[in-house]
Protein backbone atom coordinates (compact mmCIF):
# COMPACT_ATOMS: atom_id res chain seq x y z
CA UNK A 1 0.00 0.00 0.00
CA UNK A 2 1.14 3.73 -0.72
CA UNK A 3 2.97 5.54 2.31
CA UNK A 4 0.54 8.53 1.39
CA UNK A 5 -2.91 5.91 2.72
CA UNK A 6 -0.81 5.29 5.93
CA UNK A 7 -0.44 6.55 9.16
CA UNK A 8 2.58 8.18 9.87
CA UNK A 9 5.16 5.50 12.06
CA UNK A 10 6.34 6.69 15.53
CA UNK A 11 9.90 5.00 15.25
CA UNK A 12 11.87 4.15 12.25
CA UNK A 13 13.97 1.01 12.59
CA UNK A 14 16.60 -0.17 10.01
CA UNK A 15 19.16 -2.63 9.22
CA UNK A 16 22.27 -2.18 9.79
CA UNK A 17 24.63 -3.46 7.66
CA UNK A 18 24.37 -2.81 3.61
CA UNK A 19 21.74 -0.08 4.52
CA UNK A 20 23.75 2.09 7.07
CA UNK A 21 26.87 0.69 6.48
CA UNK A 22 29.22 -0.07 3.92
CA UNK A 23 28.78 -3.89 4.04
CA UNK A 24 30.01 -5.40 0.82
CA UNK A 25 32.93 -3.47 0.31
CA UNK A 26 33.94 -3.84 3.89
CA UNK A 27 33.92 -7.71 3.76
CA UNK A 28 35.61 -7.52 0.44
CA UNK A 29 38.06 -5.79 1.78
CA UNK A 30 38.61 -7.84 4.70
CA UNK A 31 38.45 -11.25 3.11
CA UNK A 32 41.13 -9.81 0.27
CA UNK A 33 43.06 -9.41 3.54
CA UNK A 34 42.49 -12.53 4.83
CA UNK A 35 43.35 -14.53 1.06
CA UNK A 36 46.51 -12.28 0.87
CA UNK A 37 47.90 -13.62 4.01
CA UNK A 38 47.17 -17.36 3.26
CA UNK A 39 50.13 -19.72 3.61
CA UNK A 40 49.39 -21.60 0.29
CA UNK A 41 50.20 -22.20 -3.25
CA UNK A 42 47.06 -23.56 -4.45
CA UNK A 43 44.95 -21.44 -6.76
CA UNK A 44 43.18 -18.81 -4.93
CA UNK A 45 39.23 -17.97 -5.00
CA UNK A 46 38.22 -14.35 -5.41
CA UNK A 47 36.80 -11.84 -2.80
CA UNK A 48 33.70 -12.51 -4.42
CA UNK A 49 33.76 -16.11 -4.69
CA UNK A 50 35.31 -16.78 -1.35
CA UNK A 51 32.06 -14.26 -0.26
CA UNK A 52 29.52 -16.48 -1.85
CA UNK A 53 30.51 -19.35 0.09
CA UNK A 54 30.68 -17.23 2.95
CA UNK A 55 27.37 -16.13 2.63
CA UNK A 56 25.95 -19.49 2.68
CA UNK A 57 27.83 -21.15 5.36
CA UNK A 58 26.95 -17.59 7.84
CA UNK A 59 22.50 -18.10 6.64
CA UNK A 60 22.62 -21.86 7.47
CA UNK A 61 24.66 -21.44 10.40
CA UNK A 62 22.19 -18.49 11.87
CA UNK A 63 19.64 -21.14 10.88
CA UNK A 64 20.79 -24.03 12.88
CA UNK A 65 19.93 -24.64 16.61
CA UNK A 66 21.11 -23.61 19.29
CA UNK A 67 21.96 -19.99 18.94
CA UNK A 68 25.16 -18.67 19.29
CA UNK A 69 26.88 -15.23 18.96
CA UNK A 70 27.25 -14.16 15.56
CA UNK A 71 31.00 -14.31 16.86
CA UNK A 72 31.71 -17.34 16.56
CA UNK A 73 29.07 -18.03 13.60
CA UNK A 74 31.55 -15.72 11.86
CA UNK A 75 34.42 -18.00 13.03
CA UNK A 76 32.52 -21.46 11.63
CA UNK A 77 31.40 -19.70 8.01
CA UNK A 78 34.78 -18.56 7.73
CA UNK A 79 36.59 -21.53 8.41
CA UNK A 80 33.94 -23.83 6.65
CA UNK A 81 34.77 -21.73 3.64
CA UNK A 82 38.41 -21.84 3.76
CA UNK A 83 37.87 -25.68 3.93
CA UNK A 84 35.59 -25.01 1.03
CA UNK A 85 38.51 -23.91 -0.63
CA UNK A 86 41.12 -25.78 0.80
CA UNK A 87 43.23 -22.93 2.76
CA UNK A 88 44.50 -23.20 5.82
CA UNK A 89 42.79 -20.89 8.60
CA UNK A 90 45.22 -18.59 10.42
CA UNK A 91 44.01 -18.23 14.42
CA UNK A 92 43.92 -14.25 13.83
CA UNK A 93 41.98 -14.62 10.61
CA UNK A 94 38.08 -14.24 12.48
CA UNK A 95 39.52 -11.61 14.62
CA UNK A 96 40.19 -9.87 11.25
CA UNK A 97 37.25 -10.17 10.06
CA UNK A 98 35.15 -9.44 13.18
CA UNK A 99 37.60 -5.86 13.84
CA UNK A 100 36.99 -5.39 9.71
CA UNK A 101 32.99 -5.55 10.17
CA UNK A 102 33.15 -3.44 13.50
CA UNK A 103 35.12 -0.92 11.55
CA UNK A 104 33.30 -0.48 8.58
CA UNK A 105 32.18 2.92 7.79
CA UNK A 106 28.20 4.76 7.04
CA UNK A 107 27.42 5.58 3.21
CA UNK A 108 27.93 8.76 2.51
CA UNK A 109 24.52 10.22 2.88
CA UNK A 110 23.55 8.44 5.52
CA UNK A 111 24.87 10.44 8.84
CA UNK A 112 23.40 13.47 7.22
CA UNK A 113 19.71 11.86 6.58
CA UNK A 114 19.44 10.26 10.28
CA UNK A 115 19.81 13.89 11.49
CA UNK A 116 17.22 14.77 9.14
CA UNK A 117 14.65 12.46 10.45
CA UNK A 118 15.61 12.70 13.94
CA UNK A 119 14.95 16.54 13.53
CA UNK A 120 11.60 15.59 12.18
CA UNK A 121 10.70 13.92 15.24
CA UNK A 122 11.54 10.33 14.63
CA UNK A 123 13.22 8.37 17.23
CA UNK A 124 15.75 5.64 15.07
CA UNK A 125 16.75 1.98 16.24
CA UNK A 126 18.49 -0.45 14.74
CA UNK A 127 18.12 -3.71 14.80
CA UNK A 128 20.94 -5.90 13.43
CA UNK A 129 22.04 -9.54 13.15
CA UNK A 130 25.21 -9.35 14.87
CA UNK A 131 26.29 -8.73 18.68
CA UNK A 132 26.29 -6.03 21.08
CA UNK A 133 30.70 -5.33 20.99
CA UNK A 134 30.76 -5.86 17.18
CA UNK A 135 27.73 -3.03 16.33
CA UNK A 136 29.09 -0.74 18.42
CA UNK A 137 32.30 0.81 16.22
CA UNK A 138 29.89 0.58 13.84
CA UNK A 139 27.19 3.10 15.55
CA UNK A 140 29.75 5.24 17.02
CA UNK A 141 30.03 6.56 13.38
CA UNK A 142 26.44 7.58 13.63
CA UNK A 143 26.42 10.64 14.48
CA UNK A 144 24.68 9.78 18.11
CA UNK A 145 21.24 9.87 16.00
CA UNK A 146 20.30 6.18 16.91
CA UNK A 147 18.00 6.13 20.03
CA UNK A 148 18.18 2.28 20.44
CA UNK A 149 19.98 -1.03 19.01
CA UNK A 150 18.72 -4.02 18.68
CA UNK A 151 20.66 -7.34 18.08
CA UNK A 152 20.97 -11.14 17.45
CA UNK A 153 22.52 -11.35 20.86
CA UNK A 154 19.62 -9.62 22.70
CA UNK A 155 17.20 -11.39 21.51
CA UNK A 156 18.78 -14.98 20.65
CA UNK A 157 17.70 -15.20 17.30
CA UNK A 158 18.46 -14.04 13.78
CA UNK A 159 16.34 -12.02 11.07
CA UNK A 160 14.50 -13.42 9.56
CA UNK A 161 13.05 -15.13 12.46
CA UNK A 162 9.65 -13.25 14.63
CA UNK A 163 11.51 -13.62 17.12
CA UNK A 164 13.75 -10.39 16.90
CA UNK A 165 11.54 -8.40 15.66
CA UNK A 166 9.20 -9.37 18.35
CA UNK A 167 12.28 -8.38 21.15
CA UNK A 168 12.46 -5.33 18.99
CA UNK A 169 8.56 -4.11 19.34
CA UNK A 170 8.51 -4.94 22.16
CA UNK A 171 11.51 -2.55 24.09
CA UNK A 172 10.26 0.14 21.70
CA UNK A 173 6.90 -0.26 23.15
CA UNK A 174 4.95 -0.23 19.77
CA UNK A 175 2.57 -2.46 18.05
CA UNK A 176 4.36 -3.45 13.63
CA UNK A 177 1.51 -0.58 12.31
CA UNK A 178 3.69 2.33 14.39
CA UNK A 179 6.87 1.66 12.40
CA UNK A 180 8.07 1.90 9.09
CA UNK A 181 11.08 -0.49 8.74
CA UNK A 182 14.16 0.87 6.62
CA UNK A 183 16.49 -1.78 5.28
CA UNK A 184 18.31 -2.74 1.93
CA UNK A 185 18.39 -6.68 2.80
CA UNK A 186 15.75 -8.47 1.15
CA UNK A 187 16.18 -11.93 1.69
CA UNK A 188 16.06 -11.19 5.37
CA UNK A 189 14.12 -8.23 6.25
CA UNK A 190 11.39 -8.48 3.50
CA UNK A 191 10.75 -12.27 5.09
CA UNK A 192 9.73 -10.84 8.00
CA UNK A 193 8.05 -7.95 7.00
CA UNK A 194 5.53 -10.03 5.20
CA UNK A 195 5.23 -12.47 7.83
CA UNK A 196 4.87 -9.82 10.48
CA UNK A 197 3.01 -7.53 8.24
CA UNK A 198 4.86 -3.91 9.22
CA UNK A 199 5.94 -1.66 6.41
CA UNK A 200 8.94 -1.72 4.86
CA UNK A 201 11.03 0.54 2.66
CA UNK A 202 13.65 -0.95 0.79
CA UNK A 203 16.81 0.32 -0.12
CA UNK A 204 17.88 -0.79 -3.94
CA UNK A 205 21.60 0.38 -3.31
CA UNK A 206 22.18 -1.85 -6.83
CA UNK A 207 24.12 -4.43 -5.35
CA UNK A 208 21.63 -7.28 -7.68
CA UNK A 209 19.66 -8.36 -4.65
CA UNK A 210 16.73 -9.68 -5.55
CA UNK A 211 13.06 -8.90 -3.55
CA UNK A 212 11.22 -11.92 -2.52
CA UNK A 213 8.53 -13.17 -5.50
CA UNK A 214 5.91 -13.37 -2.74
CA UNK A 215 6.62 -10.02 -1.66
CA UNK A 216 6.73 -6.42 -2.62
CA UNK A 217 8.22 -3.66 -0.28
CA UNK A 218 5.39 -0.63 0.93
CA UNK A 219 8.11 1.70 -1.04
CA UNK A 220 11.89 1.51 -2.89
CA UNK A 221 14.56 4.30 -3.47
CA UNK A 222 17.96 4.09 -4.22
CA UNK A 223 19.80 5.37 -1.33
CA UNK A 224 18.93 6.52 2.37
CA UNK A 225 18.88 10.31 1.44
CA UNK A 226 15.92 9.65 -0.57
CA UNK A 227 13.82 8.76 2.22
CA UNK A 228 12.70 12.70 3.79
CA UNK A 229 11.43 13.26 0.20
CA UNK A 230 9.31 10.24 -0.04
CA UNK A 231 7.95 10.74 3.58
CA UNK A 232 7.54 14.60 2.46
CA UNK A 233 5.21 12.83 -0.27
CA UNK A 234 3.50 10.98 2.04
CA UNK A 235 2.78 13.70 4.54
CA UNK A 236 4.85 12.54 7.46
CA UNK A 237 7.27 15.55 6.79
Amino acid sequence: MPLDHLPRPQWLTFDCYGTLIQWDEGLQAAVARILAASPTTRQMPTAQQFLRAYDEHEHRLERTPPHRLFADVSREALRLAMDDFGLAQRPEDADILTDSISAMPPFPEVVATLAALKQAGYRLCIISNTDDSIIAGNVAQLGGHIDLVITAEQAGAYKPSRKIFAHAHERLGVTPDEVVHICASPHLDHAAARDIGFRCVWIDRGTGRQPLPDYRPDATVSTLDRVPGLFRTAGWL
